[in-house]
C-alpha cells in the first residue's frame, strides 16, 4: 500500500513540473525564448542503414551532456524527446523516438517517419502519466528544464542547449549517444558534399546581391540570420550570401540569429531576395505587411524574387527538415537568374 501511495504521489508531483517546463518550451519559436531553436531529388543526403555501431551496444556509457556527465544507455531503444527541436536528428540517425511533443509531431519532414515508426504524440504539455506509460530509456530535455530530478526517476535525462552546437556538430554529439557515430559521420558527409556541388551554382546565379529571411508578426517583422532555422543554416552559413548591411550587422554578427524591426524601416532590411513566412509566435494577420505600399513596393517583391517558406516546419534545422530546405532554397535562388 505505501508503494502505491509513493507512485502516485511520484505520478502528481510530476504532472505539474512538466506542465511548467512544457510551458516554456512551448514558446520556443520566439526569439526571446531561452532555448535560442519528404522526399528530395536534387538535393538529396539521406543516410542509408543508420544502424547502431556493433560495439557497446549494451550496457551504460558516460555521455558529457550540456549539463555535466549522465549515465546513459549505450544503445537507448525508448527516447522521450521533450525539446522539439532535436527530434529530427534521431529520425534522421533512425534513432527508436516513442514520445515527441507536437510541433516536433507536425512536422511536415519528420512527421511520416515519426507516425510510421509509432512516436506518440505528447502534446505541448505533457504530464507525467503518459512519459511514464511509454517506459523511456531515454528522456531529452533543454538545459534548465525545471524538474529535471524528477524525471530522473524515470529514465536517464540528458539536457542539450538550444544553440551551443551548429548542425553538424550537435548531429555528431546525438549519433554518440544514440550508438550511431557512423551514421551521423556518413549524413555530414553527404551533406557536405551537396553543398560543394550546389554553392558554385547558387553563387554564379545570386551574384552580388543580397537575401532576406523575414517573418511578419503582430508589432512589425523579425529579421533572421544564420543559426534561427528557416533556411539561414543554409543561405547564410553553407552558402555564404550576403544579407543586407543591417541585418548583416543585427541579426547575423550579433551572434543573435534574429532582430526585431518596424514595418516603417523594412525596406533598410529587406534583400533583392527574400524568404518569408507569416509568424507561426501568433494569430496576427501577415496581411498588414504583405498588404501594405512598403512591402508591395520592395524590390523584390516587383521582381517576383519572394519564397515562401512554410510558417512552422521551417522554423526546424534538424537534418531531416534541411534536406528538405536545401532543395526549395536552390530551386528558389537558381530560378532568380
Amino acid at each position: 500500500m505505501l508503494k502505491r501511495s509513493n507512485s502516485i504521489l511520484l505520478v502528481c508531483m510530476l504532472a505539474v513540473l512538466l506542465v511548467l517546463s512544457a510551458c516554456g518550451q512551448k514558446g520556443a519559436d520566439t526569439p526571446a525564448a531561452a532555448e535560442k531553436p519528404a522526399t528530395t531529388t536534387t538535393a538529396e543526403v539521406k543516410t542509408e542503414d543508420a544502424k547502431p555501431d556493433a560495439e557497446n551496444t549494451s550496457g551504460t556509457v558516460t555521455f558529457a551532456s550540456d549539463a555535466g556527465d549522465v549515465e546513459v544507455p549505450a544503445n537507448p531503444q525508448r527516447i522521450v524527446d521533450l525539446t522539439s527541436f532535436t527530434t529530427g536528428y534521431f529520425v534522421a540517425l533512425d534513432a527508436p523516438v516513442v514520445g515527441a511533443l507536437s510541433g516536433a509531431m507536425n512536422n511536415k519532414y519528420i512527421k511520416e517517419q515519426l507516425t510510421a515508426q509509432g512516436t506518440t504524440d505528447l502534446g505541448e504539455l505533457p504530464t507525467a502519466e503518459p512519459i511514464l506509460s511509454l517506459k523511456p530509456d531515454l528522456i531529452i530535455v533543454y538545459k534548465g528544464t525545471e524538474g529535471v530530478d524528477k524525471l530522473t526517476a524515470i529514465a536517464p535525462v540528458v539536457q542539450l542547449q538550444y544553440g551551443k552546437d551548429n548542425y553538424k556538430d550537435l548531429m555528431m554529439k546525438l549519433g554518440k549517444l544514440t550508438n550511431r557515430e557512423d551514421a551521423a559521420k556518413a549524413w555530414v558527409e553527404k551533406w557536405d558534399a551537396k553543398i560543394a556541388e550546389l554553392k558554385p551554382q547558387v553563387v554564379e546565379a545570386v551574384g552580388d546581391r543580397t537575401v532576406s529571411i523575414l517573418n511578419p508578426f503582430s508589432k512589425g517583422l523579425y529579421v533572421f540570420g544564420h543559426n534561427y532555422g528557416r533556411g539561414g543554416e543554409i543561405i547564410y552559413g553553407e552558402f555564404g550570401l550576403k544579407a543586407p548591411a543591417k541585418a548583416q550587422a543585427e541579426a547575423i554578427d550579433s551572434g543573435t540569429g534574429n532582430a526585431s524591426i518596424s514595418l516603417e524601416v523594412l525596406p533598410e532590411y529587406a534583400g533583392d531576395i527574400i524568404f518569408t513566412s507569416p509568424w507561426s509566435g501568433d494569430d496576427s494577420d501577415p496581411e498588414k505587411v504583405y498588404g501594405n505600399s512598403l512591402w508591395k513596393n520592395l524590390p523584390a517583391v516587383k521582381a517576383g524574387h519572394v519564397f515562401q517558406l512554410d510558417p512552422t516546419s521551417d522554423t526546424y534545422n534538424d537534418p531531416v527538415t534541411l534536406e528538405s530546405q536545401l532543395e526549395f532554397i536552390v530551386d528558389s535562388l537558381l530560378s532568380v537568374k
